[in-house]
């Protein structure tokens, strides 16, 4: 019994340092401080990771822990994507900006209050909808790619019609795969990693041809892609 109950110690430790990085993530972006923002993001979306995978080792589900990452995810991939976005693309403000970030924000706090009353029994390998946590991940790597391979003003059609794109599908009832579904895919086909793997060097070989280098920023963005694009037609075939 000790070791589930410090799993869950542990698990909200990692959730607070995921909150912690959500936080951080906002101070920069009121700083301009863009990739750093990024990165607090993308290091929010590890602990969200690791707590998930840590609470799971307990057989007695903590309602608290529950919760308290759902408050988080709020903070980590709501509320700190939305600032980033706005900050990075409005040098001014904009009504077209605000509602549109405020819709990725409301539809983030949907989906996890939708989780959390969900029967999770339903869905062992897969979510109903896009996790918070990858639609953070895609919109915070995706400006990291931005602003390390181009010298051009920001867009903002491009950016908010992707922001629109993910707040859509976080209330959707798309599947989409958790950690579970994932190993499950990988275990009953060799085709998709080797497709995944094929993929990531075409665009690699793509982004060493047009900037004579390549980034870790690249690969973080195309790991998030893939999740979002193949995904739910992964979930189909294998889970």
């Amino acid at each position: 019994m000790f070791p589930a109950i410090f799993a869950n110690y542990v698990a909200n430790t990692l959730t607070l340092l995921s909150l912690a990085c959500g936080f951080v993530s906002i101070i920069f972006s009121l700083e301009e401080h863009f990739t750093f923002a990024c990165w607090a993001i993308i290091l929010a979306v590890v602990f969200d990771g690791f707590d998930g995978k840590v609470a799971r080792k307990n057989p007695l589900p903590s309602e608290f822990g529950k919760e308290l990452d759902s408050l988080s995810d709020v903070v980590s991939f709501g509320i700190a994507p939305s600032s980033l976005g706005y900050f990075f693309i409005c040098s001014r403000f904009e009504i077209t900006a605000t509602l549109v970030l405020f819709i990725y924000l409301a539809c983030s706090a949907w989906r996890l209050a939708k989780y959390n009353i969900s029967v999770n029994g339903k869905m062992k390998n897969c979510f109903s909808g896009l996790p918070t946590t990858a639609s953070g991940g895609v919109l915070a790597s995706f400006i990291l790619v931005y602003k390390r391979y181009t010298q051009l003003p920001p867009k903002p059609g491009l950016y908010l019609i992707l922001v629109l794109i993910l707040a859509y599908l976080m209330i959707s009832k798309t599947k989409f795969p958790n950690f579970d579904g994932i190993k499950k895919i990988f275990s009953s086909s060799m085709v998709y990693p080797v497709f995944a793997v094929s993929i990531s060097v075409v665009a690699i070989i793509l982004f060493y041809f047009f900037t004579g280098v390549v980034l870790p920023e690249i690969l973080i963005f195309m790991f998030f892609l893939q999740y979002l694009i193949f995904s739910p037609f992964l979930i189909e075939k294998f889970v």
